[in-house]
């Protein structure tokens, strides 16, 4: 049931998208109950193979897990492989987690289009601990911050990303940084890195609010006891100061925005005389005829003068 109902909430049907806002909307007094955790890293740095040794932990321990993955989509033919339940084969078999990929879409920032409802779905649905996997494409992603209570950030040592990883950007917005593949050889690259993190962070991030650096290793589900601690400290500090509140209502705010500006290009792309406006002016930038920013003066005044609301 919660599985089909994110697909009604990804179709992009007009009637389902009418369904999937009641159903929504319905289930949001059940919702908000959950740790929101965000992961996200350079590609190859071990994400899945994270997220199901802490959730194989987390469900030991008599915890819900709901697994929110996002799948990179081509740019030449806009498909996903969404292989992330074979990357997690022990995980996905647990019956108290559940693990649903998604495709990114056009979306920027390493998230899906619709991944704060299906979040939502998966909190009024009883899960406790939602973790959220962003496509791991590096600096970009931050838009996972927007969502989440605490966001990890996954790093590799010894491979040149230390260096590249001090720049600001996706650290900024890290409330831990995890060394992964600690194991073996690996061990003393590991410490080595995260000496270098907190350097870092402390160039980075406010001296009385630093990020936790911390070290482990998946395959030898070392650190994953003292990672979940820390994340469940921090949680339940900012719950007891009301930061945690202050958070999501921030990024409840900030979602509403994001939806205004994506219905306001729907609102472009269904309303005949708007859309011609918009071709024409396309055509015209696209020539070298038009500037971009006469072009999208002309787009917003058409807009304007026509007195469409954005659709629903």
């Amino acid at each position: 049931m919660l599985a089909r109902a994110i697909t009604l909430i990804e179709s992009s049907r007009p009637d389902h998208q009418a369904m999937a806002q009641a159903l929504v909307n319905r289930l949001m007094p059940d919702s908000g109950r959950s740790m929101r955790i965000g992961i996200t890293g350079v590609p190859g740095v071990g994400k899945s193979a994270f997220i199901e040794a802490l959730g194989c932990k987390l469900t030991a321990a008599g915890h819900r897990v709901a697994v929110l993955s996002i799948d990179p989509s081509s740019v030449r033919s806009g498909g996903s492989v969404l292989g992330d339940k074979a990357r997690m084969m022990k995980l996905s078999a647990d019956p108290n987690a559940f693990i649903r990929p998604s495709p990114s879409g056009s979306v920027l920032g390493g998230i899906a289009r619709k991944t704060r409802e299906t979040m939502l779905l998966c909190e009024a649905a009883g899960y406790d601990v939602m973790i959220i996997e962003t496509v791991g494409v590096g600096q970009s992603e931050v838009a996972v911050a927007t969502m989440t209570d605490v966001v990890l950030v996954l790093m590799l040592a010894g491979a040149g990303d230390e260096l590249q990883g001090i720049k600001r950007g996706l650290l900024e917005q890290a409330d831990m940084v995890v060394i992964t593949k600690a194991d073996g050889a690996n061990v003393t690259n590991a410490a080595l890195a995260a000496s270098q993190y907190r350097f870092a962070m402390g160039l980075l991030h406010d001296p009385h609010d630093l990020p936790a650096v911390m070290i482990c290793s998946a395959l030898e589900l070392t650190g994953l006891d003292e990672i979940w601690t820390t994340i469940a400290e921090r949680v339940r500090a900012a719950d007891a100061s009301g930061g945690l509140q202050a958070r999501r209502a921030e990024q409840a705010t900030a979602w509403m925005w994001a939806l205004v500006e994506q219905k306001v290009r729907e609102t472009l792309r269904q309303t005949e005389s708007i859309h011609a406006i918009a071709e024409n002016a396309e055509q015209q930038v696209r020539g070298g005829t038009m500037s971009p920013v006469f072009g999208a003066d002309a787009i917003v005044e058409a807009l304007r003068l026509s007195g469409v609301s954005p659709s629903a």
